[in-house]
């Protein structure tokens, strides 16, 4: 039994797993939705991207050694950041990190940078919130693929991310590419992968796979994004 600890991206909580969660666990495995502190049920929480990291590493520490077949740390979208990190400093603790459709920390840069604007937009949006960046608008998600009635379900639950954790510079202990890990490119026909991730997995250190999606497979196609993550686990 594989132990799958799931976090989701921006404006998200363990909600946005609900689909996922019952078809890994009726393959035999064990499903751990997270929810990052500031986010749905822990929205009142104050925080910055350290603290993102040490939710990763404490749920992964919670869910022990499991019934022998490992742990898997996967990180969607923003989560990425954290997820990598704490992947960096959970060494042999993980039996693999998966990244789906995820920005990747780099060293001594947050979140933000990251951005085509190099974080001006973002930064200028999280100043005028009181700290927070709210959820984009329905057509912000349309370009990304989601249709409309799965765009209604996200914003209905969606709440402002804390800034904080999109404004701290990231300290990774070693480099990604030490880590067991693989890339979930979630994108249309003839789309070029992303950039971040293209130097370790074309070639480099990770496996990667590809899924025609929107950037929020655990809402547009659970099934086969439960496909992956089970495959993964017996990689």
């Amino acid at each position: 039994m594989t132990t799958f600890v799931l976090t989701a991206g921006a404006w998200l909580g363990a909600w946005a797993w609900d689909d996922v969660v019952p078809l890994l666990e009726a393959a035999g495995h064990r499903a751990v939705p997270i929810t990052l502190a500031g986010l749905a049920e822990r929205r009142e929480e104050t925080t910055g991207l350290e603290g993102h990291v040490r939710d990763v590493v404490a749920a992964v520490e919670g869910v022990g050694a499991g019934d022998g077949g490992g742990t898997v740390l996967v990180g969607h979208s923003y989560s990425g950041v954290p997820v990598g990190v704490a992947a960096a400093r959970l060494g042999d603790r993980l039996r693999r990190t998966v990244f789906v459709d995820a920005n990747l920390p780099v060293p001594g840069r947050p979140f933000a940078d990251s951005l085509p604007d190099g974080g001006a937009s973002l930064r200028a949006t999280i100043a005028a919130h009181g700290g927070s960046w709210p959820p984009l608008p329905p057509a912000a998600f349309a370009a990304h693929g989601l249709d409309p009635e799965r765009t209604r379900r996200l914003l209905a639950r969606a709440v402002p991310h804390p800034g904080a954790t999109l404004t701290d510079p990231a300290e990774l202990p070693r480099p990604l590419a030490s880590l067991t890990a693989s890339y979930v490119y979630c994108r249309r026909e003839g789309s070029p992968p992303r950039s971040d991730a293209a130097a370790l997995t074309d070639g480099g250190a990770w496996q990667s796979v590809v899924i025609d999606s929107s950037h929020w497979p655990m809402l547009s196609v659970p099934g086969e994004l439960a496909a992956v993550l089970l495959a993964e686990a017996e990689r």
